[in-house]
């Protein structure tokens, strides 16, 4: 069959996220498949060298691309509704890989013709909150590139080295209750990801090393495939430990945030570190591995894009629908981003550290030193950017 041109878009391919991996594996697979992907992000980043490197297109800007694409995939709603303007005769799909996140909203439009959830969370985001039809939405879980996580050897009987998983790790969310639980069961704890300075491009090269693993979601799906025992644990709380027993549960859900129904708590952690058992992990293991097949994800994703392809050639919307449709999710993102905005200020008015500042700032002898020191910091300031202003013209 004729190979398909597929214009990805994604919100950012500048950090090491879980859209950003998804997005190279899926990238990847097409062209391996003999398919052109190109991918769109407002924002590029290390994931991006890497797809430019394999000879895939990547662009910030869609007056950059050349052509017209066949089929438009969106993981995020404004980058999708962005190049559905672009491209006024192209229909589209949208996955679904958030509960939480606003920009992975479902947008309503009628060239958007296919809806796929990641897990079944995120397909009741769908149906049940945003009222897309049930006959538009499939899920189709999330798979490991088994050709970069390979096994890791035979584990031992008792855990001795565990890894922190998480962009979200730092001392303010989980990696404190964690570092405690570890302690207290004298199992050595390392700690990858943005939050804590140490972002890994190449995860494959580092699960390995490790018996226990924290984690959630596609790094959890990852830690299993190479054979890790993996105890459910991010910022947003705490799960169970991965079984045999509780394995096609979980995986439904993608070891995602409805698994993480307790509290980040050291008591609770040690629990889950004590059901570790190398026999069984084995196990998860080979099922993880059995049930993840990236070239079977591709082609389901082949055959939905010509699928969406006919029906759109069959019965195009008319313009006046797509417009009121733009319209309306130009209103809903203004207020998303507005109650973010709000929720980010209140935060902030909330801090402890702000609030001390602002303690400080009313006593009388703290307001007369702190006025000086403004004064001075304001001056650097104006200062510092004379002396860049002139560098810039010299």
């Amino acid at each position: 069959m004729a190979q398909l041109k597929v214009l990805i878009a994604n919100a950012t391919l500048a950090t090491l996220t879980g859209t950003e991996t998804y997005v190279r594996d899926l990238t990847l697979g097409l062209l391996r498949h003999g398919h052109s992907p190109i991918v769109y992000a407002p924002e590029l980043g290390r994931i991006a060298q890497e797809l430019r490197r394999a000879t895939i297109p990547v662009v910030d800007n869609l007056n950059s691309v050349g052509t017209i694409p066949d089929i438009i995939h969106g993981n995020h709603n404004t980058e999708l509704i962005t190049a559905l303007l672009q491209f006024e005769k192209v229909p589209a799909v949208f996955f679904c890989h958030s509960w939480t996140d606003w920009i992975s909203a479902p947008p309503l439009h009628p060239r958007i013709l296919a809806y796929v959830a990641v897990d079944d969370t995120c397909r009741d985001r769908l149906v049940l909150e945003n009222a897309i039809p049930e006959d538009r939405v499939r899920v189709r879980l999330h798979a490991a590139d088994l050709e970069r996580f390979k096994p890791r050897g035979p584990l031992p009987v008792r855990p001795a080295r565990a890894l922190v998983f998480s962009n979200n790790a730092n001392h303010w969310t989980h990696l404190h209750a964690v570092r405690e639980a570890c302690k207290r069961t004298r199992i050595e704890l390392d700690a990858v990801g943005s939050g804590v300075n140490a972002s890994v491009a190449a995860p494959e090269s580092v699960l390995g090393k490790y018996d226990l693993v924290f984690a959630k979601g596609r790094c959890a799906l990852e830690a299993l495939a190479v054979g890790t025992v993996v105890v459910l644990c991010d910022a947003q709380g705490s799960g169970p430990l991965v079984t045999t027993r509780e394995l096609e549960r979980l995986r439904r859900l993608n070891f995602g945030i409805r698994t993480l129904s307790e509290k980040v708590d050291a008591d609770l952690l040690v629990q889950q570190i004590a059901l570790y058992d190398a026999a069984d992990a084995t196990e998860v293991s080979r099922r993880i591995r059995e049930a993840s097949d990236l070239d079977e994800v591709i082609d389901d994703a082949v055959d939905l894009y010509r699928a969406v392809i006919e029906e759109f050639r069959r019965q195009p919307p008319a313009a006046l629908d797509e417009n009121r449709a733009v319209a309306e999710y130009l209103r809903w993102m203004t207020l998303a981003v507005r109650r973010k905005q709000a929720e980010h200020e209140a935060m902030l008015a909330n801090s402890p550290t702000l609030r001390f500042r602002n303690q400080l700032g009313r006593l009388p002898l703290m307001d007369k030193l702190l006025k000086p020191l403004a004064q001075v910091a304001r001056r650097k300031v104006r200062e510092n950017g004379h002396c860049q202003r002139h560098h810039h013209h010299s």
